[in-house]
């Protein structure tokens, strides 16, 4: 299967759930014109093949843009100069990010027009270059991802005491929206070319967590606005909900109009590439095109994406939530609920997260088991958003402060590479569908419920989707780290290993190899270790692989460092040496021994003595 196969597929699984769950609810609940149905399913093909072709462009450009920029960040010799670059990767890159820019022109509507959708954008996108920036800084110079985010989000907590609600609930929905097709995997080629350019024994924990710190821009600086400028309420009413008239014409009418605004939208950070490949990178002919290509279609892609979102699949989301308001208002937590259901389980990048999370637990946690619970997890989300909606008493913060307060709390039990993942994923749940369709449901239920604000109550949401994955995840690497803690090894007596493993006698000529995986920085301590107990010769193997050729979003091939030991002992001592090394890995998580295999060696040849 191509790359762009597998873009269609993906984005079939996310989107076809969607238009059947709108077509049950047509056919039973709710009446729309037949216009409205055919502009909806237009929409929802623009919006099919737009984001399709988009992500394949992002794969093709973006990610080895981001892996560039990276080398150039980590490479550069005065750290004033690093941090400029960051902050300007971090700010051309958010601009352009279609979740945000549909939620800027929702807040535009919202507002009356009195919060300008690309005042917000720029603004939301500076907190974003900021957090961006000082995640650099943390992966170049080593220091705690945890300690970070807690002071942060202290930070912001600390901050929401002093603004209204409705800019809680924007601040919280931008952070969501920012995470979105075009930043995460730009600012994870960043994340990882960074880690693997600084190296050490920290480099895969480094990998993760700069898009979780970015996600934290937004709610900065949309807060700080507010305190600054002394708004206590956004002044304005939200604009009258018209429906268009017509199939064809409000759709194709609407293209010269987006193509424009994606142009604007991908040029900077297009000529920013181009300017230091001219300067520093001097990629090869056939790699320059290729990155110019994915670029172009990037742009049609965007294109049709927006063309889709705003023609259409919206507006039906918005009709929805209205006539179910208006009709049905017991049933909005139920199809809250199942709307998250859906989201999730047809999100292929929580398919992708559910497999990393697997690899680096080791199994431990099944993939069936972090899929329901994400699932569930942002289900309940968009439940509890409902009944904030219908119920005035119920306020955001009731559940995004406990929430994030717990995540923050259980970072520094988690085991420490969950951490950076955990952040990370907040931006997974909170993808294309739940920017266009559950935001603009949310909206049409706040716009009939009578004491519903449409500013407060129908922001907010995109918030809650994104914080589930946070706490879900940090809570399973808490149970990982108190697994590991609690695991025993079962030393077997010599009866029972000759029974299990029937290998050659001992005869004191007779060796044996023990084969150690260890992570990067480990192996002397090791052979230290070994030594002790009589071993005396080892060879090791070490090695990365820097190119990157396969980030997508979250389905990383990252090539994590690790060195290969190699110990050749004399059988006598096999079983002391592979003991004390199984003992050492269960009872110091810190020992860097990830597995061990023994072999007999009939020969050997090579292998260098450690002095």
């Amino acid at each position: 299967m191509n790359l762009l196969q597998q873009k269609v597929k993906e984005v079939g699984q996310s989107l076809i759930p969607i238009v059947i769950l709108v077509l049950l609810i047509l056919f039973g609940i709710v009446d729309v014109s037949y216009e409205v149905l055919l502009r909806f399913l237009l929409g929802a093909i623009f919006l099919f093949f737009g984001l399709s072709i988009f992500l394949w462009g992002v794969d093709q450009c973006m990610n080895p843009i981001g892996y560039h920029m990276a080398s150039e960040i980590a490479t550069s010799k005065k750290l004033g100069k690093a941090l400029v670059l960051a902050f300007i990767l971090g700010f051309l890159i958010n601009i352009a990010e279609p979740d945000l820019i549909i939620l800027g022109s929702q807040v535009e509507l919202a507002s009356g027009g009195q919060m300008a959708g690309q005042a917000m954008v720029a603004l939301v996108s500076v907190g974003v270059a900021l957090m961006v920036t000082l995640g650099s800084v943390q992966i170049l110079m080593s220091k705690r991802y945890n300690v970070m985010m807690g002071v942060t989000y202290a930070i912001i907590f600390l901050l929401s005491i002093f603004v209204a609600d409705e800019f809680i609930a924007i601040s919280f929905d931008a952070s969501g929206a920012t995470t979105g097709a075009l930043t995460t995997p730009f600012i994870l080629a960043i994340s990882i070319g960074l880690s693997k350019m600084k190296g050490g024994i920290k480099s895969e924990e480094d990998a993760f967590g700069l898009v979780g710190a970015m996600s934290a821009g937004p709610m900065l600086a949309v807060m700080l606005m507010a305190i600054v400028t002394k708004q206590t309420h956004i002044q304005g009413e939200a604009a009258d909900f018209v429906q268009a008239t017509g199939v064809f014409g409000p759709v194709f009418r609407s293209i010269p109009r987006t193509l424009l605004e994606s142009f604007r939208a991908l040029a900077p950070i297009a000529l920013l590439f181009l300017f230091y490949n001219r300067r520093s990178f001097k990629l090869e002919k056939k790699e320059l095109i290729g990155i110019l290509r994915g670029l172009i279609y990037s742009l049609i892609g965007l294109t049709f994406f927006l063309v889709g979102a705003n023609q259409g699949f919206m507006e039906m989301g918005r009709l929805l939530g209205m006539g179910i308001a208006r009709t049905h208002p017991y049933l909005l937590p139920l199809l809250g609920f199942l709307t998250g259901l859906i989201v999730v389980l047809a999100e292929p990048a929580v398919h992708v997260l559910g497999e990393q999370i697997q690899e680096v637990s080791a199994g431990a946690i099944p993939l069936k088991i972090i899929r329901l619970t994400l699932s569930l997890g942002v289900g309940t989300a968009i439940a509890l958003s409902m009944l904030r909606i219908m119920i005035p008493a119920i306020k955001l913060w009731y559940f995004l402060l406990p929430g994030f307060s717990l995540a923050i709390l259980l970072s520094f039990f988690a085991e420490p590479i969950f951490v950076g993942i955990a952040y990370d994923a907040g931006g997974v749940a909170s993808g294309p569908m739940s920017a266009t369709f559950v935001l603009a449901f949310a909206q049409g239920a706040a716009d009939i419920i009578p004491t519903a604000n449409v500013l407060i109550d129908g922001f907010g949401v995109i918030a809650m989707i994104a914080m589930t994955p946070v706490l879900s995840l940090m809570i399973l690497g808490t149970l990982i780290a108190y697994r590991k803690k609690r695991a025993t090894f079962p030393i077997l007596s010599e009866e029972d290993t000759d029974e299990a493993i029937p290998l050659i006698k001992s005869d004191g000529y007779h060796k044996d190899l023990i084969f150690l995986v260890l992570q990067r920085g480990k192996s002397d301590e090791t052979i230290l270790l070994a030594r002790e107990l009589g071993a005396r010769g080892a060879t090791i193997l070490h090695g990365r692989d820097a190119r990157a050729h396969a980030l997508s979003g979250f389905s990383l091939n990252m090539d994590p460092e690790k060195e290969i030991l190699l110990l050749i002992v004399p059988s006598t001592i096999t079983q002391s040496v592979t003991q004390s090394l199984l003992e050492e890995q269960f009872s110091n998580p810190k020992s860097g021994i990830d597995s061990l295999m023994v072999l007999p060696a009939s020969s050997h040849r090579g292998f260098t003595p450690r002095v």
